[in-house]
């Protein structure tokens, strides 16, 4: 964690204290070896395990709604995007929320959009280790910034 925004005492607790107790029993409850486009829509839908760790962890001092965010995809990187300004400036602010339009959009279309994230993962010469949401994250990062656009920080 950047320590420079997440406060000493946060970063303490996730690792060792009660915030980190309360987070792993979270993410027990989060599968860890399920794609977003397998997974049924309440896996990560407004009240599900994953949204209550997202909450919990932006409730702590200097954990914005990024950081919570990118430590969550980076639990379940098959299962949860990043969703970050550049993100949000590429694609908005969908609703209800980023998680559900992105699982709609990877099912949608006999899975379309999941399977071409597929190939240019293979395109890529990435293993398959590297998650179509991973893949995703990145062709829309570079995608925009290629693009000239300058998103607000």
């Amino acid at each position: 964690m950047d320590t420079s925004r997440v406060g000493v005492r946060t970063e303490l607790d996730i690792l060792e204290g009660r915030l980190g107790t309360r987070l792993s029993g979270l993410l027990q409850a989060i599968p860890w070896d399920i794609d977003m486009v397998d997974a049924d829509a309440v896996v990560v839908a407004e009240g599900s395990p994953a949204d209550q760790a997202w909450h919990l962890l932006r409730a702590q001092y200097g954990v914005d709604w990024v950081i919570a965010g990118k430590l969550l995809a980076r639990k379940r990187a098959q299962l949860l995007p990043v969703y970050d300004k550049v993100v949000r400036c590429a694609l908005g602010r969908p609703r209800p929320s980023f998680w559900l339009a992105l699982h709609a959009a990877l099912r949608a279309d006999d899975r379309s959009l999941h399977r071409q994230l597929l190939a240019l993962r293979q395109i890529a010469g990435l293993p398959e280790t590297v998650s179509a949401l991973r893949v995703c994250d990145v062709a829309v990062w570079m995608g925009h910034r290629a693009e000239g656009h300058a998103c607000p920080r």
